[in-house]
C-alpha cells in the first residue's frame, strides 16, 4: 500500500490505518524496501501481507521487483490499494481491475476467482456501512506504469502472482469517506471467501472503462442442473484501448489471445459489447474459434441460463 503523503497514499493510509486499528495484525518479521510489512492469520490459516510503499508498485517496477518475487512469488493474489480519478468515472466508486497494458498487448496474470470474491465482498461493505451512493464496480484491465512513468509494460508478467488494482474514487468527496476506505479495507481480509458457485469465466471486449454490462456480470448468479453458477470476469479489454491498439489488425488476435492466456483457467466464452464496431466483433468471432467457445452480446449476459455453453 503506498504510504506516500500525496494523492497517491489518499485511499492507502486510510486502509492501511484501519487494518491497524480493527487488530490481528502483527509484525512479519521481514521488511519491504526498510519498512516493516505486516501480517494477520485468519482462523481458516489464510495468511495476508499487508506492505508499505512509497508509491504505488506499478509505477516503480525496477526497484520492487527484486523484493516482490523474493517475499510473494509464490502467493495466489496480490493488490495494490489505490485511488481513482477520472472526469468520466463514477464519481463515488468502489472498484477492481485487472492489470496489463492493452494498447501493448501485455497482460499480467489474473484469477477471476479472487476479482469476484472482492467485488462482492465490497458490495457487503457497501450495505454494511451504508455507502448507498457508491457504485460497486468491476473497470477495465489497464495499467498506469508505462504511460506515468515508462516502466517498460512486459516487466508486469515478472511477478506471477495474479495482481489486482483496488481502488475507491474518483474525486477527493469519495477517497476522504473513512466508510468506503473501511468496506474496501474489510474486503481485502474477504478474498478467499468463495461460494463455491461454479464460475464460467469469459474475456470481455468493448465496451467503457466503466461497463456497467461487464460490472453486473460479476453479481449475477443462476441455476443449472448441476447447481449455482456464475460469471468469472477479469481481463476486460475497453472499446477506446482496441481502438489505440489497433485491434483490428493482424497482431489483434495474439494480442487479445495473450489476455486469454493471462486467465487463470482460461475462458469458456468472449463476451463483447454490441455497440463495438464490425472489425472488433470479427475479433471475438476469430477468438471463439480459436478457443472453441461462444461468443456473446453483451445483452445476453443478463439471461445466462439461456446461454448454450
Amino acid at each position: 500500500m503506498c504510504n506516500s503523503e500525496g494523492r497517491q497514499g489518499l485511499v492507502s493510509r486510510k486502509v492501511w490505518s484501519l487494518l491497524a486499528e480493527k487488530g490481528g495484525t502483527a509484525a512479519a518479521g521481514f521488511s519491504f524496501q526498510g519498512a516493516e510489512v505486516l501480517k494477520q492469520r485468519d482462523e481458516r490459516g489464510n495468511e495476508y501481507y499487508f506492505v508499505p510503499t512509497e508509491v504505488p508498485v506499478c509505477l516503480d517496477y525496477p526497484k520492487y521487483l527484486p523484493e516482490m518475487n523474493g517475499h510473494f512469488g509464490a502467493f495466489d493474489i496480490a493488490g495494490m490499494v489505490t485511488w481513482h480519478e477520472g472526469g468520466s468515472a463514477p464519481p463515488k466508486v468502489l472498484t477492481v481491475h485487472s492489470i496489463g497494458d492493452v494498447k501493448a498487448g501485455v497482460y499480467g496474470p489474473t484469477n477471476p476467482v479472487y476479482s469476484r470474491n472482492l467485488l462482492r465482498a465490497m458490495a457487503r461493505g457497501r450495505a454494511a456501512f451504508g455507502l448507498d451512493e457508491y457504485e460497486v464496480m468491476t473497470e477495465a484491465t489497464h495499467w498506469s506504469g508505462s504511460h506515468v512513468s515508462g516502466t517498460p509494460a512486459e516487466l508486469m508478467r515478472q511477478f506471477p502472482v495474479p495482481m489486482l488494482d483496488i481502488e475507491v474514487g474518483s474525486a477527493p468527496g469519495g477517497w476522504d469517506n473513512p466508510e468506503a476506505c473501511r468496506a474496501l479495507a474489510e474486503a481485502l481480509l474477504q478474498v478467499f471467501d468463495s461460494d463455491e458457485k461454479r464460475l464460467r469465466n469469459i474475456l470481455c471486449l468493448g465496451g467503457t472503462h466503466f461497463e456497467a454490462n461487464f460490472s453486473q456480470a460479476v453479481f449475477t448468479d443462476w441455476q443449472t442442473g448441476e447447481g449455482a453458477e456464475t460469471f468469472g470476469v477479469s481481463h476486460v479489454l475497453a472499446n477506446q484501448w482496441l481502438v489505440s491498439g489497433e485491434y483490428e489488425k493482424e497482431r489483434g488476435l495474439a494480442f487479445a489471445s495473450a489476455a486469454v492466456e493471462a486467465i487463470a483457467g482460461g475462458i469458456e466464452a468472449v463476451a463483447f459489447h454490441d455497440k463495438l464496431k464490425g472489425c472488433y466483433k470479427d475479433l471475438a468471432r476469430a477468438l471463439g474459434e480459436k478457443y472453441g467457445v461462444p461468443i456473446l452480446k453483451h445483452q445476453r449476459l443478463r439471461n445466462p441460463a439461456e446461454i448454450q455453453w
